[in-house]
C-alpha cells in the first residue's frame, strides 16, 4: 500500500465493532430504563428519563471505546 492510504480491512473491522457494541450498549440502556420504571411502577415519564440517562452513559461508553479502538487499530499504514 502507498503511504497515506486507508487500510480498508481495519476500517471495516472498526466500523463493524462500533455497530455491534453500539447496538448492545444502547439496547441495554433502553431496556434497563424501561424495566426499572416498570418494576417500580414509576410511570412513563420516569421511564423515558431513565432511558435517556442510561443512553447518555452508553454514548459516553461508545465515545471512550471508539477513541481507544482508533488509537490502537492501524487505519493508515506506517510511513
Amino acid at each position: 500500500m502507498a503511504a497515506g492510504r486507508t487500510n480498508w480491512r481495519n476500517m471495516i473491522l472498526v466500523i463493524s465493532m462500533a455497530i455491534l457494541i453500539g447496538v448492545e450498549l444502547f439496547g441495554v440502556a433502553l431496556a434497563s430504563g424501561w424495566a426499572l420504571a416498570g418494576m417500580f411502577e414509576l410511570g412513563h415519564i420516569v421511564a423515558y428519563v431513565l432511558m435517556t440517562l442510561f443512553s447518555g452513559f452508553a454514548a459516553y461508553g461508545m465515545v471512550v471505546f471508539m477513541r481507544r479502538v482508533v488509537k490502537i487499530e492501524r487505519l493508515h499504514p506506517p510511513h
